[in-house]
């Protein structure tokens, strides 16, 4: 393989790129912005060497415990549970959550051989109850595996006395229920609240 074959293909392994994107990447670091292909191959070689997981919630951190989890002003009664540490970003983002976090690194997936054991569940158990945590928050995704995740995650906190609650779902701000797909419109309805 050449230099540049391999190049579109290392671009192929990123989640939607197929072949005409990597190539047409590739095509302009190295025409356009040789400077950009540089900081990108050592931005990438930093990363692979530095950053790791957070020995406690198992982000992505550069030191063996995340800045959120060295945040002793952070609410330690409240853990939120995420698939992924794209998922924790989001949170943060909404600026809304003060808790802790555990990062499960995937979702249950029997089709592809993920299990409770490939996603850290007894990490997780370990940690919601160490005293502290009241509330687990389970925040996976709504998609078939989210959903089989949280009801697993929620039977093993039961079990074991703990209290866990689940994102709300329904009808996102500023739509028009016209255009909402009629599983959304359905979920709003079982999960409505009083005003």
């Amino acid at each position: 393989m050449t230099a540049l074959e391999q190049l579109i293909e290392a671009l192929r392994r990123l989640p939607g790129v197929g072949q005409k994107s990597a190539q047409r990447m590739a095509y302009h670091l190295l025409q356009h912005d040789r400077p950009g292909a540089d900081a990108l191959a050592h931005a990438l070689q930093q990363a692979t060497h530095s950053v790791r997981h957070c020995e406690r919630c198992y982000t992505f951190s550069e030191s063996p415990l995340c800045p959120i989890c060295q945040d002793s002003r952070r609410d330690a009664r409240l853990l939120c549970v995420v698939e992924t540490p794209a998922d924790q970003a989001a949170m943060e983002r909404t600026a809304s959550y003060h808790g802790y976090y555990f990062v499960l690194q995937g979702r249950i997936s029997p089709l592809d051989g993920v299990g409770t054991r490939e996603i850290g569940v007894e990490p997780l158990l370990a940690r919601a109850a160490d005293g502290q945590v009241e509330e687990v928050i389970l925040a996976t995704s709504f998609t078939a595996e989210g959903e089989a995740t949280a009801h697993v995650l929620a039977e093993a906190l039961r079990v074991r006395g703990l209290r866990s609650t689940r994102l709300a779902r329904g009808v996102p701000v500023g739509s028009e229920l016209e255009y909402v797909d009629l599983g959304t419109i359905a979920h709003a309805l079982v999960d409505r609240r009083a005003t």
